[in-house]
């Protein structure tokens, strides 16, 4: 399927691309899973590109063949929101599929293409704070669930499932 679309690490000149997916993404696939209001302030937070993973080197985006953007994720060593790290273990950070091309393997290809890279960094294991809605897309690549938990996302607690898979 990634014959369909071009993954390559993003830039912080990617920033309005990412926006974009992030936007057409989020919205639309999130609002079964959570409150109006939980809906409300989150989502401007989180439709913005991440400037601390542009700049990582370990943030992709996903291109179709006419050169729209239609996706993005990335990992990093830290656990979201703090400097914590672990020893072997990395974190899956702010996927999105553009609404109109979900289970055309870009989510997918864009985890290949983390957990290579993180499997060259001595990485053996991801963890995810995954959205109620990405709870089966997070299974189909091997993650088990853990618990649920509320990620902080600014003031507002945004119910997620903590999850793991083991890169090896």
């Amino acid at each position: 399927m990634s014959s369909q679309f071009l993954v390559r690490i993003a830039t912080p000149d990617d920033s309005d691309a990412i926006g974009a997916v992030l936007t057409a993404s989020y919205p639309a696939l999130m609002s079964g899973s959570y409150t109006d209001a939980v809906m409300a302030a989150t989502l401007p937070l989180m439709t913005k590109a991440n400037p601390v993973l542009l700049d990582s080197g370990r943030f992709y985006i996903a291109f179709e063949p006419g050169g729209q953007a239609v996706g993005c994720g990335g990992w990093s060593h830290e656990r979201p929101g703090s400097e914590e790290r672990e020893t072997g273990l990395a974190h899956i950070r702010q996927f999105a599929t553009h609404k109109d091309w979900v289970g055309q393997g870009v989510g997918r290809t864009l985890f290949e293409a983390c957990a290579e890279a993180a499997r060259q960094e001595d990485v053996g294991r991801f963890e995810v704070y995954a959205s109620l809605n990405g709870e089966g897309f997070y299974a189909a690549l091997g993650f088990e669930t853990i618990a649920p938990f509320d990620a902080q996302i600014g003031e507002t607690p945004l119910p997620s499932i903590r999850m793991v898979c083991d890169l090896r």
